[in-house]
């Protein structure tokens, strides 16, 4: 069995490319939905979450308030650190037991999507990582279609990332984003191929 780490920056088209990995056979774990689960009030870290960042997170149902929980840590590198170290511990058991899964199904790919993988330091999860990379201008009008980021907010998250020169470094498949989602599908496609021979 291959596992995949897939990332790439804000709008680089990343989920995309992991449904296309999808349709051509591989098990894709979104990690920023492990993530997301595990924020639940009934999930691993809610209430240490709470008890770090304050109840000012909250929405009124009582969930964290993901969107406020953001505009803390996406101002602030130590702010998201933290919530790093508290929430990666339990996307990592999140990984291990699909994982696991997967191999008794007998699947030959599994793809990782996740964001931050190489911020987090997560390449020892996989074997090989793929990135998706759009130039800054694609990825601004991609995201001004999308409700709910200012043009403001999309810069700042993009500052708090890492470049993806510094992406490239850590690559064993780079895979660019700037065309039609039929032109992404076609490469996808390819490197898939690719993967198979490797297996």
């Amino acid at each position: 069995m291959k596992i995949i780490g897939l990332t790439g920056g804000i709008g680089s088209g990343k989920s995309t490319a992991a449904q296309f990995l999808a349709e051509l056979g591989a098990e894709v774990v979104d990690l920023d939905k492990a993530g997301h689960e595990a924020l639940k009030k009934a999930g691993l870290v809610y209430k240490k979450v709470v008890k770090e960042f304050g109840e000012a997170i909250l929405g009124y149902d009582g969930e964290i308030n993901r969107a406020r929980l953001g505009r803390i840590v996406f101002k602030d590198r130590e702010a998201l650190k933290r919530l790093n170290a508290i929430v990666h511990p339990a996307i990592d058991k999140a990984v291990e037991n699909k994982v696991n899964e997967s191999r008794r199904k007998g699947i030959k790919v599994v793809v990782l999507e996740a964001a931050a993988m190489l911020e987090a330091e997560k390449t020892w999860q996989v074997d090989e990582v793929w990135i998706i990379k759009s130039k800054k201008k694609t990825v601004l009008s991609r995201l001004k279609e999308r409700s709910g980021y200012t043009e403001a907010e999309v810069k700042r998250r993009i500052r708090l990332q890492m470049t993806d020169k510094e992406r490239i470094k850590h690559a064993n498949v780079v895979i660019n984003n700037d065309g039609t989602p039929e032109e992404l599908k076609a490469r996808v496609k390819a490197e898939w191929q690719k993967l198979l021979e490797r297996l």
